[in-house]
């Protein structure tokens, strides 16, 4: 499985695997980091959140509106912290499991992992300064 990015830099679109071996995602053109947006699954669930950067995992549905509303500020953040973020959306009623293991009850809900360990979590729909502010607060510098 795939997902296609495109570089902020030069606009090319790339073909990235979902589960790349922990590399954030350069593209093939200019060389620059893309912005590490993907699509997570129940399957693909615990090696999405190991990357050698933190990992915010949006567990989300297509008929919520406040899942609606967090989706561009999580791009935007994606696109803003490219080669350092990557962003997994997780659609919970096509992939339960994953959310059940990490006890989400209400839905947009935000983990951010560090080290494949969950770091902070974040419920309901939010602005942009407000995402990153609770990143940074999540993940003080080592």
């Amino acid at each position: 499985m795939s997902d296609l990015l495109t570089c902020a830099h030069c606009g090319a679109r790339n073909r990235v695997q979902t589960v790349p071996d922990a590399q954030v995602p350069a593209c093939a053109r200019c060389g620059q980091a893309l912005p590490w947006l993907v699509t997570g699954t129940d399957a693909t669930f615990t090696q999405d959140v190991r990357a050698s950067v933190p990992v915010i995992v949006d567990f989300w549905a297509p008929w919520c509106g406040p899942c609606r509303v967090i989706a561009p500020a999580l791009e935007a953040l994606a696109q803003e912290r490219a080669g350092k973020l990557k962003v997994v959306k997780v659609n919970v009623d096509d992939h339960p499991q994953a959310p059940g293991r990490h006890a989400v009850q209400g839905i947009p809900t935000l983990l951010v992992f560090r080290d494949g360990e969950v770091a902070g979590r974040q419920v309901g729909a939010v602005g942009l300064p407000e995402l990153r502010a609770w990143l940074d607060c999540s993940l003080p510098t080592k």
